[in-house]
């Protein structure tokens, strides 16, 4: 029986067998290869992020889909998603083999529960995206689950580290990261998770790129709930709009808190004008402010005040 890639050992000595002066940059060199593997399927994670975002935009929910190392890191962007990109907490469901933990117990056992299909399913509908990693491509937990939100109707992206992985037969979009064997054969906690963890990263953040939630570099949809990331909105606001700080400061106020607001009110909008030119041009600051520029160039010509 020919194993799959993630359960083979490497060539050359066991990672046990070196001292550790040589056995970092070994493992170092691992983790890099994985990352490479990444650029393979950079095409893929484009269609999955454009799916990502489609779906939110159609009204639809994001599902995270996983177990064990996996789900860690499926649990690491989803929580992500409403801070960077002030998505609604609620459009974003994670399904972890057994719950999230919230010790150092995570039971192995768990990624064998189908039991839990019908759970998972019930709270999955047609239009709402599903993304479901599994390093091996076979674990029965994410595999099942799949199945079923293809039968719902969903979309669903299927991530997976061995080539042919039974997921697949049940993805919209297939992303195989074909990474390497592991240091530590089967502990895809380390170059298979880090290729997962650096593949999730790309779809999510060009999702939030294609819902306008990033503008000129920024995260211009941030939920500022903490004093670090209340300055920080106060920069953004300043350097984009090009007004000075404390300028920036009222426009938040007005905008209560929320930083695409508190720019287009910055750059010479009302707040009543500000929300129905984001309604209007589907959340994206280009055009709004260009609207804004627009508006006031007709102004100066006509000799209006703005």
């Amino acid at each position: 029986m020919t194993l799959p890639v993630t359960e083979t050992l490497p060539e050359g000595a066991p990672i046990d067998a070196l001292p550790s002066r040589e056995a970092v940059p070994a493992m170092v060199d691992a983790q890099l290869a994985a990352v490479r593997a990444v650029d393979v399927v950079k095409a893929d994670i484009v269609r999955a992020s454009e799916a990502m975002a489609e779906g939110f935009r159609a009204g639809g929910s994001l599902h995270y889909v996983a177990a064990g190392s996996s789900g860690l890191m499926a649990l690491a962007d989803a929580s992500e998603l409403p801070g960077t990109f002030g998505i609604e907490p609620k459009s974003i469901k994670i399904h972890m083999a057994g719950g999230v933990p919230v010790d150092g117990h995570m039971p192995g056992d768990t990624e064998d529960d189908t039991k839990a299909v019908d759970a998972v399913g019930s709270q999955i509908a047609g239009g709402d995206v599903v993304i479901v990693l599994t390093a091996s491509g076979s674990t029965p937990y994410a595999v099942e689950i799949a199945r079923k939100a293809s039968a719902l109707g969903a979309t669903v992206i299927g991530i997976a580290n061995n080539p042919g992985a039974a997921l697949f037969a049940h993805a919209d979009i297939q992303v195989c990261i074909a990474t390497p064997p592991e240091v530590v054969a089967g502990s895809t906690r380390l170059g298979a998770g880090t290729a997962q963890k650096v593949a999730l990263n790309l779809m999510s953040t060009l999702m939030g790129i294609a819902l306008g939630h990033v503008y000129q570099g920024e995260m211009v949809n941030v939920v500022a709930d903490n004093a670090k990331l209340v300055r920080r909105s106060a920069r953004m606001v300043a350097r984009i709009a090009g007004v000075p700080e404390v300028v920036a400061e009222d426009a938040i106020a007005q905008a209560n808190g929320n930083a695409k607001i508190a720019i287009l009110i910055a750059s010479g909008a009302t707040p009543a004008s500000a929300r129905e030119l984001l309604v209007t041009h589907v959340g994206r600051l280009g055009p709004c402010l260009e609207a804004i520029k627009s508006i006031q160039n007709q102004d100066d010509l006509t000799g209006r005040k703005p």
